[in-house]
């Protein structure tokens, strides 16, 4: 009796003993999943793609060295854009704090993961300390660059006046400066569109989370001085953007720029000379949208400042209205000036946006009812914004500060927000029946130059209408699309540089390419997939969501710049500040 007792004491154990694990199966390419990791009470997915005889996994605890979940593959079969079988892994019930990996039962494990509570911490740091390494005008010191050190590139102290700028008082060659600023993307040039909706986007992620960023230390520069550090490293752009206002009269520049572009060498070392280009409506009314931003903004910190701004506002403010149509056509003004300028060009033919986002900032900050004037009839469709279409960042503006506008009429601005909601729902329409359960995956459409940066602002267009209604499903959402960018998608990369396993090694990035023996500079989102492959690199494969390539060749899917990090700064941080 003794024995029998004991032998069912023995099955009883096996019984419950967690069934042997492989730890050393491989990494298995099959498996998508977010390289960084979850938050505790964050919905956990994981897709397997093909691997049709696997259905079960586990979640090993890479410190315990024991399996702390088991689960199986949903039986549902979804096809991905490139016809691939597409199963999901859910472990949402799991939210214990560790360093994990997945395991797919006899085929593979996945990169490794975390479950933390600040899991997005260093990430949304890193987001914001990439704008510090593309400073121009200053030395990267170790104490703050680290390895990525680097001498004083381009002082833009002798920025000649190109041709198709000139101006009473400022004629053709005559030298002026305009120090500081970004490098705006992989090179080194700036260009004060493509400024205008970075700084936009980076000033509303401070007026939406201004306690969280008051205590946020960069390590840059100017961190330990009474300025919360986001808004220091704004500041070294709106800096040179005030330069490139023509004192005389409130245009605005399109652009400094050299004539062609600077090969993959060091900034100190690329000394062709720098021009600012054309005075331009789009430009003008960018800065005039930015500067008036800037000026509710920084009132608290630099007073004076806050002044200079406004009225810099107001100048080019009045400037376009007197010139609504100078349009900047590079090619034409190739055909009349010298030196031809082929750097980026940021052609826009339609104005409308510019005029909405900059009459919403400066009715918001000034609650002069002339600007109503030009929003009272405005298009209020909803657009994602971009850099060519701006429209909605003014829009934002409204939202945000709704309760101190309240002379604005309240159905229009009711359907201001129905619009919102409208387009956040269609964000959500279909996830469930696409491969990767994101929103950026529910169309082809969304892949185009820079999807990267489609994907983050697919993600604070949802969380402005989780701010709007605190509706979970929209937080999940951007959640959803955050996972897509962290390696949760077609080609298996973590598409920000320095996080996750399988990252960008060689982004289209001076930068980088021009240091080969250090690692590309960390916290910078690479543009993504892009079927149009205008660079005319090799690529893996044609389908949309898979046409990408870690080459330095690809400025069409793998180059990095300012507009892209900016939303993926807001969406990162975002989540953070509102997880805490």
């Amino acid at each position: 009796m003794k024995n029998i007792l004991v032998y069912v004491l023995l099955l009883t154990q096996c019984a419950c003993k967690a069934p042997e694990v492989d730890t050393d199966l491989p990494v298995h390419e099959s498996i998508r999943l977010n390289q960084l990791g979850f938050y505790p009470d964050q919905q956990k997915l994981a897709v397997v793609l093909d691997s049709e005889n696997a259905t079960d996994f586990v979640i090993w605890d890479m410190d315990k060295k024991d399996i702390v979940f088991e689960g199986e593959l949903t039986k549902d079969i979804t096809k991905t854009l490139s016809d691939r079988n597409s199963r999901i892994a859910d472990f949402s019930q799991f939210s214990q704090t560790g360093n994990y990996i997945f395991i797919l039962t006899g085929v593979g494990k996945s990169h490794p993961f975390q479950i933390h509570s600040d899991i997005n911490h260093d990430l949304g740091k890193a987001s914001i300390k990439a704008f510090y390494y593309q400073r121009a005008g200053m030395e990267l010191e170790e104490a703050h660059a680290g390895t990525w050190a680097r001498p004083l590139g381009h002082p833009d102290d002798q920025v000649m006046i190109h041709p198709s700028a000139t101006s009473p008082g400022r004629n053709t060659n005559t030298l002026i400066t305009s120090p500081k600023g970004w490098y705006d993307a992989g090179d080194y040039n700036k260009y004060i569109v493509n400024s205008g909706i970075t700084v936009g986007t980076l000033l509303s992620l401070f007026e939406d989370h201004p306690d969280y960023f008051k205590k946020l230390d960069l390590n840059i520069p100017e961190s330990g001085d009474q300025v919360p550090d986001l808004l220091d490293e704004i500041r070294w752009n709106l800096d040179w953007m005030i330069t490139m206002q023509d004192p005389t009269d409130g245009g605005v520049y399109h652009k400094l720029t050299t004539a062609k572009f600077e090969g993959m060498v060091e900034p100190h070392l690329a000394v062709s000379q720098r021009y600012v280009v054309a005075k331009s409506t789009t430009a003008t009314l960018d800065f005039a949208a930015v500067m008036a931003q800037a000026s509710r903004v920084y009132k608290a910190y630099f007073p004076e400042e806050s002044v200079t701004f406004l009225k810099a506002a107001e100048k080019a403010w009045n400037w376009a209205k007197k010139n609504p149509d100078a349009l900047y056509k590079q090619n034409e003004l190739n055909q009349t000036f010298d030196p031809d300028v082929v750097t980026g060009a940021y052609g826009d033919n339609n104005t409308a946006d510019e005029w909405i986002w900059a009459a919403s900032e400066l009715f918001v900050t000034t609650h002069n009812l002339s600007y109503w004037e030009e929003l009272e009839e405005a298009d209020q469709t909803y657009k994602l914004p971009s850099w060519n279409q701006v429209a909605w960042l003014g829009y934002y503006t409204l939202l945000r500060h709704q309760e101190n506008i309240s002379l604005l009429p309240k159905e229009w601005m009711s359907n201001l927000e129905i619009n919102l909601l409208s387009a956040a729902r269609a964000q959500l329409e279909g996830i469930g029946n696409t491969a990767f359960r994101t929103p950026m995956e529910t169309s082809p459409k969304n892949f185009i130059w820079g999807s990267n940066a489609v994907a983050a602002n697919q993600g604070i267009l949802l969380l402005y209408a989780y701010r709007q209604t605190k509706e979970q499903i929209f937080l999940s959402g951007a959640f959803h699309n955050l996972d897509y960018i962290l390696g949760r998608n077609a080609t298996g990369f973590s598409y920000i540089t320095g996080f996750g396993s399988k990252s960008p090694l060689h982004p289209h990035h001076r930068l980088a390419e021009s240091r080969p023996d250090l690692p590309p500079l960390p916290g910078f989102i690479v543009g993504g997939p892009n079927p149009s492959q205008q660079d005319g690199c090799n690529y893996p494969s044609s389908f949309a969501d898979e046409s990408y390539t870690d080459e330095t060749c690809s400025y069409a899917s793998n180059e990095i710049a300012i507009n892209w990090n900016a939303p993926f700064a807001y969406l990162t941080n975002s989540l953070e500040a509102i997880h805490k």
